[in-house]
């Protein structure tokens, strides 16, 4: 994970304040009319924000902060009037992911740095006590913990009768334990987003109220200015802060930007007093769905109900401005049962309200961030679900260094990145059915692999009936239906559902066995698995052009013969992967491109941002167009061979060449003879509408001559993968990974003249040496049936001192042992990353540990690919030379 850089001081770039006043500023109560009425609307900004809410105001305040000071805030209201005003304040710095406990924690460190100044935000550090009623929420917690001693979040595991102690109100005879977070605590959320406003100010921003945007001008893709119902501003950034009306300002442009997200109701209730304890802590009880916080003197209970009730799909009424919506008692009824049951007492108290107000949900639950792949310098910030008041500070942040230097500078925002959607992610009506699921998913367990289930079935591969009639157990990625492995019980059974993947777990899945059985298919005999889903991309030019434009964009040599494969990384100033790809040479000026599934936007969006604007190269997606299988294993020669007059010896067919064949009745099939994980084999890229005959006519022969042919699925790719350490992007590698840390120098064409996107930055990597190193473990002295499984984000410790993060994770059926991949670093005693070599992982008797959920497991390394022996011997050997 590439937040874990270049320091060991708990992240101290992220936690940095030295932005703020270091003196004491008199505390001063901020108006909600926070307009620059003097200035007017101004005509030109650097950077014009849409939305006067706490993130709107948080990006203003970070990006004044760190020097860029022309900026215009925009709001169609007034500060805070649209969610941010009747959000709870809630403070809590463990989330579900290390991210965004990282993000919370500088949160929660800035709030309490400007209430310690004067200002006057509501600060109160109460604690926060979350609570589990399963084992399974135990171990998250442990998970947890670990995450919090490398972030230096205080936090400790908790029994019942602590809990009791802690908060005397809650019953606690339902419980397995708890975490208890002093650190914690809340805020008065408008009073944040005035206190932003007003530092906002002192550094220069305008702030405009009662300014509706009407358009965004582009020019050649690119934010040129903003029309407002007060005149033209021209700017250079444009950033979508509009929260609940996001979406709807996205289509404001040409092209219109897709920023997929739909409103839900969303409810709490208070008390009126009822003797209830300042100090009382924040309390979580996520197996209930309920939140609950002091309130003068009383409660304030509401949660995230596991059926939302989606808003607005109509559209946002005009005006709706510090507004509610109209109580529903028989919607969250099943939150209140919970809040009476957590704090018996409060049968007895009185309701002094109840608040209805919307909040905007994404289909993932992950906020959206990031420049729009439509429009350059077109940024996005929204969609936090109920999570904006904590989320902010670090949201502005980061927006601010992705705006000023293109990345955030240190963090992998991957998951947030905007450019994780495709276009059917904003239809509306898909919206509204996914994201009645969101908010309860937000709160339950979050076991590995978790699955939504409304919005299913969108993108399949020709074959998916076929797959699924096999037993296919399917995962979404992309919006595509992908097989994550073959239950070998459901062929017989009608009723196992295909999409709803068994009882999440922290430890032995259900599903071992079955993969088990498909990756010794891949090694000892064939199997066939649907790579539909990967992002295929058409890159063509009259003339030489093409070869020059990639030339430009990788840091592969392209240049090779045609029907060469080619692994490349494509690289971003800093030498970071922007894109991990494979490029097939079809001609002279004819190339295809192969990227993971989820890149398809990001990748084309990255490939157009540099296409050389004469119009002399032709990019197109063409994704949905080939049907993709994965033939593997040592018997995938023989099988070939009975189906196409195509030579498929090695010496006639060699690894990582691509020729077109026929086979069976079907031509014009890309055979390209790799498989992403050392085993002999072909991906075939086949034109969809020979699809369905292609799969028929492998299995049919496989069946017949008995070569033990069998269905596969990515479960079973990903652990041969991780077994032969190999990186994937957006798991392994991200836009701050370069070649030379992750084992991937030997595809760089240091050597050659040609100049390539990040070679400056690499030959000076090269040159100095590497901060951190991509390395493999072998998990020592772990009970396969009892211990939790490592799944990725546990710390790594060498010789006891914390050195990094895992990054994926899989039990290695040839070694026996679950596997771990991961970057480290060396820390000297300040905090500061060295520069590291083998000699520093692999000689000395460096130790290495993994927390896996509280308990340090001890763990052999690699550096290398570990030698195992092919399970049937054959001649072939993947090459590594291209």
């Amino acid at each position: 994970m590439s937040f874990l850089r270049n320091t060991r001081s708990k992240f101290s770039s992220f936690l940095d304040l030295s932005h703020l006043n270091s003196g004491t500023v008199r505390r001063q109560a901020c108006s909600l009319n926070g307009s620059d009425e003097s200035v007017g609307n101004p005509k030109h900004a650097q950077v014009v924000i849409c939305g006067g809410g706490v993130v709107g105001t948080s990006v203003a305040y970070h990006l004044a902060a760190s020097g860029l000071t022309d900026i215009t805030l925009l709001e169609q209201g007034r500060v805070s009037c649209g969610t941010t005003w009747h959000a709870a304040g809630l403070i809590g710095q463990l989330k579900g992911t290390m991210l965004s406990s990282e993000m919370s924690k500088y949160s929660r460190d800035l709030y309490a740095s400007l209430e310690q100044q004067g200002h006057g935000l509501g600060w109160k550090q109460c604690g926060s006590l979350n609570v589990a009623r399963t084992k399974g929420r135990m171990t998250f917690f442990k998970r947890q913990l670990a995450w919090a001693k490398v972030l230096g979040i205080e936090s400790h595991l908790v029994t019942p009768q602590d809990i009791k102690e802690l908060c005397p109100l809650l019953r606690d005879d339902d419980l397995e334990g708890g975490i208890w977070i002093p650190g914690d605590g809340v805020v008065s959320p408008t009073d944040v987003t005035n206190v932003f406003v007003k530092l906002a100010k002192e550094k220069g921003v305008k702030i405009v109220e009662n300014c509706k945007v009407k358009k965004v001008d582009t020019e050649n893709r690119k934010v040129k200015a903003v029309e407002t119902d007060l005149g033209r501003i021209e700017c250079q950034y444009f950033v979508n802060c509009a929260g609940l009306w996001a979406r709807q300002v996205g289509k404001l442009s040409i092209p219109r930007i897709i920023v997929p997200l739909h409103s839900c109701e969303h409810f709490y209730i208070v008390t009126k007093p009822c003797q209830v304890p300042n100090m009382t802590p924040v309390v979580r009880d996520y197996d209930g769905y309920i939140y609950l916080r002091e309130w003068s003197g009383g409660i304030l209970g509401g949660g995230f109900e596991p059926v939302a009730k989606p808003a607005f799909f109509d559209g946002i009424p005009d005006k709706f401005e510090f507004q509610q919506l109209p109580d529903d008692w028989d919607h969250f009824q099943v939150l209140l049962e919970q809040i009476l049951h957590r704090i018996p007492s409060l049968n007895d108290a009185e309701i002094r309200s109840m608040l209805n107000g919307p909040e905007s949900f994404t289909p993932d639950a992950m906020p959206i961030m990031g420049e729009s792949p439509q429009a350059k310098n077109y940024f996005v910030s929204a969609g936090f679900g109920g999570h904006g008041i904590v989320s902010a500070p670090a949201v502005g942040r980061i927006m601010s260094q992705w705006i000023s230097t293109e990345h955030p500078t240190e963090y992998n925002m991957w998951s947030s990145d905007i450019r994780r959607f495709i276009n059917l992610h904003n239809n509306k009506k898909f919206l509204k059915d996914r994201v009645k699921e969101v908010p309860g998913y937000t709160g339950s367990v979050p076991y590995p692999l978790k699955e939504f289930k409304q919005g299913r079935r969108l993108r399949t591969s020709p074959l998916h009936l076929r797959l699924e009639a096999s037993g296919a157990q399917f995962v979404e990625q992309m919006a595509f239906e992908r097989t994550a492995w073959f239950n070998s019980n459901s062929i017989q059974d009608d009723f196992v559902d295909n999409y709803d993947t068994p009882l999440g777990t922290f430890g032995k899945p259900a599903w071992f066995d079955d993969v088990k059985r498909e990756y010794w298919g891949c090694r000892n005999a064939v199997c066939l698995i649907d790579m539909t889903s990967f992002a295929k991309f058409d890159i063509k030019s009259i003339g030489r052009e093409v070869v020059d434009y990639l030339q430009y964009m990788c840091s592969n040599d392209i240049d090779k013969g045609i029907g060469t494969v080619i692994h490349t990384g494509m690289q971003n100033k800093n030498g970071g992967f922007e894109n991990d790809c494979s490029l097939v040479r079809i001609d002279h000026n004819h190339f295809f491109m192969i990227s993971p599934t989820n890149q398809q936007t990001r990748a084309l969006a990255w490939l157009s941002k540099h296409l050389p604007t004469d119009g002399s190269v032709q990019l197109s997606d063409v994704t949905s167009m080939y049907t993709a299988i994965n033939v593997i294993g040592p018997r995938a020669k023989d099988l070939m061979s009975d189906l196409t007059n195509t030579s498929m010896t090695l010496h006639d067919f060699p690894s990582m060449t691509n020729k077109i064949i026929n086979l069976g009745y079907a031509s014009d099939i890309m055979a390209m003879r790799l498989t992403h994980t050392a085993e002999d084999g072909w991906i075939l890229y086949i034109p969809n509408e020979y699809a369905l005959h292609v799969y028929d006519t492998l299995m049919s022969a496989g069946q017949d001559q008995d070569y033990g042919i069998q269905n596969a699925g990515y479960f079973a790719l990903r652990s041969l993968r991780i077994e032969r350490f190999f990186a994937y992007w957006g798991q392994d590698m991200d836009v701050h990974t370069t070649p030379l840390e992750c084992n991937r120098d030997f595809r760089v064409k240091f050597e050659m003249a040609a100049d390539f996107i990040g070679k400056e930055a690499l030959l000076k990597q090269k040159s100095q040496g590497i901060k951190r190193k991509f390395i493999q473990l072998f998990i020592q002295g772990h009970d396969l049936e009892t211990d939790p499984w490592p799944w990725g984000s546990e710390p790594i410790y060498m010789n006891g001192k914390f050195a990094g993060m895992t990054t994926s994770s899989t039990y290695g059926y040839s070694v026996d042992k679950l596997i771990c991949l991961g970057f480290v670093q060396d820390f000297d005693n300040s905090g500061q990353a060295k520069y590291i070599t083998n000699d520093t992982i692999m000689k000395g008797g460096a130790q290495f540990e993994v927390d896996i959920a509280g308990k340090w497991y001890g763990a052999r390394v690699g550096i290398l690919p570990p030698k195992i022996p092919p399970a049937v011997s054959d001649s072939y050997r993947p090459s590594t030379v291209h």
